[in-house]
């Protein structure tokens, strides 16, 4: 009797630990699944697989656009836009991997107002690949994020701008993507240039402003300029996720299709925001085309394909100002190539022109220089002061600056100062001129200046402490180190460009250096100005994107920026942009 007892036990046991495993299979497999459903079982079409994906929610307000059928366009349409040059970067800038998050200048975040027209340009990168389709965001989502980020999305605008009156002045817009995975690309087109308008922003090409955002559309939202309101207008173009003015919705609230928004104005400092993570701000400047005494072009790509596929961060920085504040005459160029990260080459763009002006603004430091007609104690002063104010220990950066001036007779002077590699050529009546000395470890003035220091470097030996540079500015820890490491700059003769004379100038990091000798970017420049003797709009632009498209051609595997000045009277009308 017991054992039996006994026995029915752990039957009765078995049965509950087999019915125990049977709950936890329906429970975690849901076999009744495959035979019910709650809607009827489709296949799949090829054309569906190139829908955008889609966050379902059931909650979407009007706000955002429903479903479309399946042959609809999904990156809408676009104005029709005659072909017209493109650049070597084949649809506009283009972009870069992510990077840490960099803050706009000291002028955009204490408010200060802009005093004259500059320029900085740092980045670019290879083109666009397929990046897959837009991510739709629920309404809830958006308004989730837009409410835990407001802050960073621009409710007002970054600084006080004063609205010019441009009526008889061309308007340059430059775009700046200060937030988002392609942070730190620029675009900027001329209001005079027709061909390249509407600008277009989006994810795909050929938009002129290509954002690597998932959130971005394909086709997103363009820019176009009203000529009878002379007006900057932006509209989006039925974007998925919308597009945000200053934190204000733009796009069409038609929640029957995806409908344009209506155009809306731009003005200098409004914040561009696309989707919830891409931010851009917006440059407007105008310019008087009788005040411009040459032509300037700029460009800029951190040529991001090297061997193994490694991405290069971009670390030159182009920027430029004419005139300096309260100086007329005086315009001021400059590239900076940075090592150990970009942070003293930016440091350097913005303390050249501010040290130069300050200096200049004395009078009779100003017409020293226009009567001797030489601006050597001012260049070294600028390079000495820029040195002390920088406390940069462990990055450092080349300085090539230029520095140009006119008489009261409309003639031009050139002065150059640099140390590192990125070098200055220029070219009077065809007349090669080489404007800055290279100050690599290898150079031979470098070696015998060090020598002369008394302790030579050894044969074979390029580099101290990794550096291949014997001078720059920044990397203090080295110069505490290494007394051979220096700051002290090469300064150039003047160079005197009058009325009669053709002649220009060549700016540029090392990365265009390494593939083209300075004889052969000569001859490339004569030959784009040649083939631009009929189309003269915009050609300096045209000639420093040839040269970098060459540069990328012979595959330098160096940051590579240019600056290109056209002192030729039949071209002196560029673009100018507030950094």
């Amino acid at each position: 009797m017991t054992m039996t007892m006994v026995e029915s036990i752990v039957l009765l046991f078995v049965l509950l630990m087999l019915l125990l495993l049977i709950i936890l299979f329906f429970f975690s497999f849901k076999p009744w699944r495959f035979f019910f459903s709650s809607s009827p079982s489709r296949s799949f079409k090829a054309d569906e697989l190139e829908r955008p994906l889609v966050v379902e929610d059931i909650n979407v307000s009007c706000n955002q656009n429903t479903e479309l059928p399946r042959d609809y366009d999904l990156e809408g349409a676009c104005y029709p836009c005659d072909g017209h040059f493109r650049s070597p970067r084949t649809h506009g800038l283009v972009n870069k991997q992510r990077l840490p998050a960099v803050s706009l200048s000291s002028n955009v975040l204490q408010g200060t107002p802009a005093t004259s027209d500059s320029l900085v340009i740092d980045i670019t990168s290879d083109p666009l690949e397929d990046v897959g389709q837009t991510l739709k965001l629920s309404s809830a989502k958006l308004a989730e994020i837009q409410k835990h980020t407001g802050a960073n999305f621009g409710n007002a605008r970054p600084r006080a701008f004063v609205q010019k009156d441009i009526s008889d002045q061309r308007s340059c817009l430059t775009l700046e993507v200060i937030d988002g995975p392609s942070l730190g690309l620029h675009y900027s087109v001329l209001s005079s240039s027709p061909s390249r308008l509407p600008l277009t922003l989006g994810r795909v090409s050929p938009s002129d402003l290509l954002i690597k955002d998932l959130e971005v559309s394909g086709k997103h939202a363009l820019i176009k300029w009203n000529l009878d309101r002379m007006k900057w207008e932006l509209v989006d173009m039925g974007s998925l996720n919308g597009t945000l003015l200053n934190s204000q919705p733009i796009n069409n609230t038609n929640t029957g299709s995806r409908n344009w928004g209506n155009p809306t104005d731009l003005a200098n400092g409004d914040i561009i925001t696309l989707g919830t993570t891409s931010r851009i701000v917006v440059h407007i400047t105008t310019q008087n085309q009788q005040n411009i005494p040459f032509g300037v072009g700029m460009a800029s790509d951190p040529m991001a394909l090297r061997r193994g596929g490694k991405k290069l961060p971009m670390e030159d920085v182009c920027y430029y100002q004419w005139p300096l504040p309260g100086l007329d005459q005086f315009g001021l160029f400059g590239i900076c190539d940075g090592h150990g990260g970009d942070g003293a080459a930016k440091s350097a763009s913005k303390l050249f022109p501010e040290i130069i002006t300050t200096i200049l603004s004395n009078s009779l430091t100003r017409e020293r220089v226009l009567s001797l007609r030489d601006a050597s104690d001012i260049l070294r002063g600028a390079f000495s002061q820029a040195e002390a104010c920088m406390n940069h220990y462990y990055e450092g950066c080349t300085a090539t600056v230029l520095l140009v001036w006119a008489d009261e007779n409309e003639n031009i002077f050139a002065q150059c100062a640099n140390v590192g590699d990125s070098s200055c050529v220029m070219s009077v009546d065809g007349n090669q001129i080489k404007m800055t000395e290279d100050h690599k470890i290898t150079s031979n003035s470098e070696r015998l200046r060090i020598a002369e220091m008394g302790e030579p470097l050894k044969d074979g030996e390029t580099r101290l402490y990794g550096i291949n540079l014997a001078r720059m500015l920044g990397d203090k820890f080295l110069k505490q180190q290494d007394s051979r490491f220096s700051s002290e700059p090469y300064i150039s003769e003047v160079v005197h460009i009058d009325q009669a004379r053709t002649a220009f100038a060549i700016l540029a990091s090392d990365g265009l250096w390494d593939v083209i000798s300075m004889k052969k970017a000569n001859q490339l420049v004569l030959q784009m100005k040649e083939q631009l003797s009929v189309d003269r709009e915009n050609s300096a632009e045209k000639i420093a994107n040839f040269l970098l498209s060459e540069a990328k051609t012979l595959r330098t595997k160096d940051n590579t920026s240019v600056i290109f000045l056209d002192f030729d009277n039949s071209s002196r009308f560029y673009c100018k942009v507030e950094s």
